[in-house]
């Protein structure tokens, strides 16, 4: 099959290009190429479903303005199509005085960001909003939400279908050969060729860019993040999204409560090296993923700047114990009879040579070829506005 313009990955921001891109240019016959039997089976399906709102990132980064305007596109797609969602808000917390300075920093951020409504509340304040929260000030979010991404993603799949495109699951990429004329996709179990290629791959972007990028300068390391799930005769213990003031030095929001739009309360996750780049249980090991890892110089250089962080992160891996004792800093009430085991989702971190984590999206991009090799959080709130601007870029380039 020739095809004018191939997509290398059905996760949220693949399908949201994919829907986008046809809406705009019905004309392309564009495809959806998928290792697995059904899309949207990874980072798009296993993240928090929160519906984040910029207030942590970099004022005039991409990363903040992707997340403001897909979160301001998101809620009306919704609505449009009948995906349950609810703009239920959230409380960041300070629970030392130590945090007090952060918590201003990040209110900051949220205020250039042009975030509405927020404000830094006082602990009574916080008490009413959330009774059982251990505080000493917060910062209340109202734009935060909740919705079920994989949904979402389906719902691009749909409509990209509708317009006549098509989602090759089963298709394995294998490697990309450049041609004169043609991109050749090798695939099991086919070859597809395409006059444009874009690549959305996740957990394996750097390997899938490395095809067309020889010299590629980046490794996407594979974080698992792990949840507990509250009992259901505890869940009076949250009513909305409640998080930690965030570390600064650390790419992770830390372990927070979470509401979930279909019912139940998820607590968590950590952030652990993952031994296998789609490993989501810690007994999962891929020697080749592992050792590639280890041998990155940009990973060893990230591993000595944060190894005691890493360390109480894979302790809290296999010790619930210590993983209600940080859920306990935001409600003291939690105990270990509270919370069963459940969940658990991979992220893709880009690391570069120097062992810092991209801490934005980033593209690669030549002529014929657009890599998505970072999509960090928000990308899943952002996938509108990502996929608008993925677009916008394969539409200067093709004819």
């Amino acid at each position: 099959m020739i095809y004018d313009v191939a997509i290398v990955g059905a996760g949220i921001v693949g399908l949201s290009t994919a829907y986008q891109l046809i809406e705009q240019r019905p004309d392309l016959k564009i495809c959806v190429i998928e290792k697995e039997a059904d899309v949207a089976q990874h980072q798009s399906r296993w993240n928090s479903g929160v519906m984040h709102s910029g207030i942590y990132y970099k004022p005039g980064s991409v990363r903040a303005r992707n997340c403001r305007d897909g979160l301001a596109r998101l809620g009306p797609f919704c609505e449009q199509h009948d995906i349950p969602y609810e703009k239920c808000g959230k409380l960041i917390v300070a629970t030392t005085t130590g945090e007090l300075s952060t918590l201003n920093a990040v209110f900051e951020k949220g205020k250039k960001n042009g975030l509405t409504g927020i404000e830094i509340i006082s602990a009574e304040a916080a008490k009413e909003i959330e009774p059982h929260v251990a505080c000493l000030k917060a910062i209340k979010v109202p734009e935060a939400g909740i919705v079920n991404y994989e949904r979402v993603a389906k719902k691009y799949r749909e409509l990209f279908e509708a317009k006549g495109g098509s989602v090759l699951l089963k298709h394995k990429v294998r490697k990309v050969v450049t041609g004169a004329e043609y991109l050749t996709v090798v695939s099991d179990p086919a070859e597809i060729q395409t006059r444009f290629l874009i690549s959305c791959a996740g957990l394996f972007a750097d390997r899938i860019a490395q095809n067309t990028f020889p010299q590629i300068d980046f490794m996407i390391l594979p974080f698992r993040g792990e949840y507990y799930e509250l009992k259901k005769e505890r869940e009076y213990l949250v009513n909305h999204l409640i998080y930690p003031v965030p570390d600064i030095n650390f790419p992770f929001l830390g372990v927070h409560y979470t509401r979930m739009i279909d019912g139940g309360i998820e607590a968590g996750p950590n952030a652990v090296l993952a031994f296998k780049r789609e490993g989501y249980k810690n007994t999962q090991i891929d020697l080749q993923d592992l050792i590639a890892t280890i041998g990155y110089a940009g990973f060893r250089k990230l591993a000595a700047k944060f190894w005691r962080t890493g360390l109480a992160e894979m302790r809290r891996s296999f010790s619930k114990k210590l993983f209600v004792q940080a859920l306990q800093k935001l409600i003291p009430e939690i105990t270990m009879d509270d919370v069963v085991e459940a969940r658990s989702g991979v992220r893709a971190m880009a690391c570069d040579r120097e062992g810092n984590l991209i801490d934005d999206f980033l593209f690669l991009d030549s002529d014929r070829v657009i890599h998505v090799i970072s999509a960090p959080s928000p990308a899943a709130t952002a996938s509108l506005a990502i996929g608008s601007e993925i677009v916008q870029r394969v539409l200067t380039k093709i004819s």
